[in-house]
C-alpha cells in the first residue's frame, strides 16, 4: 500500500464530509491509458475534453472518463461509447443512457439545464433514454494521478467484476486519493472511501432496496462538504437508513463553521453544527505532495427536532 493511503488509515483519518461535489455526473467511457489530467491526457481528442471542461465550469455538472475493469492497452478508437449522465439530487435522481461515436456531440448538451436536473438536451442529442441496469460503481483508478488509486483501486475493480457484480467501472478522478480505494455509487451519488469487495456489494444491495449504507460513507456529491457531514450525522442520529429522504436545505456561515439544515421529506428538520478542522499529524494529501494537515469536517452538535416537530 503507498504512503498517503497508509498514512491516512493508519491515523484513521474521518472520511465524512469529504466527496467530490456534484450534482450531476456526465460520464464518457475512453479506452486505453489516463494521463494525470485525463480529459486532456487521454486517447480522447484534447480538444473535446477541453471544451468539455470549460462548458461544465460553474453548472454542477462533473465530467469524468470511465473504462471497463481490465488491461488498458492501447487498443485503438472506439467505434461507440458509452455515454452516462446521473443526477444525484434526493427526490430527483435518474440515470441516463446513451452511445455515440463522436464524442464531441456532447458539446452541445444543455451542461447548466442538466446541473439543475433537466435531461432533456441529453435525450434530444444522443438519443438518451432511462437507465434501467444494475447501479453504477465507479472505482478510482488513475495511476497516473496518484498510485494510491491504481495499486489499490484496480484490484478492488477486478474482484469486483470477477465475483459477478454488475454496473462496475473503472473512473478517472473522485477525489481524495489517502482514502482508496474511492468509490462513487450512482444514481444516489454517495461515494465510498477504503471500500472491499464485500462492502461495495452491500452498497450496491442496498440501493436496490433503497437505503444507505452509513459505513464507510464520505458524503453525497449533491451537497457542499459540511452539508455532506451533516446529512450523514443525522442519519447515524435518527436510524434512517432510507434513501432520498433527506435534504440539505440551509447552510449558514462560513469555514471554519457552519449551521446546516437538514429536512426529512415527512417534515421533521435538525440543526446540525460543523466545524472545519485540521488533521494531525500532518500527512500528505496525495502520494509525492508535501506534508500538510488536510480539513476535515468535524460535527459538532445534532439538534433532534422538537416533539411538537413529529406530529402529524
Amino acid at each position: 500500500m503507498s504512503a498517503c493511503a497508509t498514512d491516512s488509515r493508519d491515523f484513521d483519518e474521518p472520511v465524512s464530509g469529504t466527496a467530490a461535489t456534484a450534482k450531476t455526473w456526465l460520464l464518457l467511457e475512453q479506452p486505453g491509458p489516463w494521463g494525470a489530467r485525463a480529459l486532456t491526457s487521454s486517447h480522447l481528442d484534447p480538444a473535446v475534453g477541453r471544451a468539455l471542461e470549460a462548458a461544465a465550469k460553474d453548472t454542477g455538472v462533473r465530467v469524468v472518463l470511465i473504462r471497463r475493469p481490465g488491461r488498458h492497452a492501447d487498443c485503438g478508437t472506439p467505434t461507440e461509447r458509452q455515454v452516462y449522465v446521473a443526477h444525484t439530487v434526493p427526490g430527483r435522481t435518474w440515470v441516463r443512457s446513451a452511445t455515440t461515436a463522436d464524442p464531441g456531440r456532447l458539446l452541445d448538451l444543455d451542461f447548466a439545464a442538466l446541473g439543475r436536473g433537466d435531461h432533456h438536451s441529453f435525450d434530444a442529442v444522443l438519443q438518451g433514454r432511462p437507465y434501467t441496469g444494475d447501479p453504477l460503481a465507479l472505482v478510482c483508478t488513475n495511476g497516473k494521478r496518484d498510485r494510491c488509486c491504481a495499486l489499490l483501486g484496480r484490484p478492488l475493480a477486478t474482484e469486483l467484476v470477477a465475483s459477478g457484480a454488475e454496473g462496475i467501472w473503472e473512473v478517472t478522478h473522485l477525489g481524495g486519493h489517502r482514502f482508496s480505494p474511492t468509490v462513487l455509487i450512482l444514481p444516489y451519488g454517495y461515494a465510498y472511501a477504503r471500500a472491499e469487495a464485500h462492502t461495495v456489494k452491500e452498497v450496491l444491495q442496498g440501493v436496490q432496496e433503497g437505503r444507505v449504507v452509513v459505513e464507510g460513507c464520505r458524503g453525497s456529491s449533491a451537497w457542499e462538504r459540511p452539508g455532506q457531514a451533516a446529512e450523514l450525522a443525522v442519519r447515524t442520529a435518527a436510524h434512517e437508513y432510507a434513501a432520498g429522504v433527506l435534504s440539505v436545505v440551509d447552510t449558514v456561515g462560513a469555514a471554519p463553521r457552519w449551521e446546516v439544515t437538514v429536512a426529512h421529506e415527512d417534515g421533521r428538520r435538525w440543526r446540525v453544527v460543523v466545524a472545519q478542522g485540521a488533521s494531525l499529524p500532518p500527512r500528505a494529501e496525495s502520494c509525492g505532495s508535501a506534508l500538510g494537515t488536510p480539513a476535515r469536517m468535524d460535527v459538532v452538535s445534532v439538534r433532534e427536532p422538537a416533539p411538537t416537530a413529529l406530529a402529524g
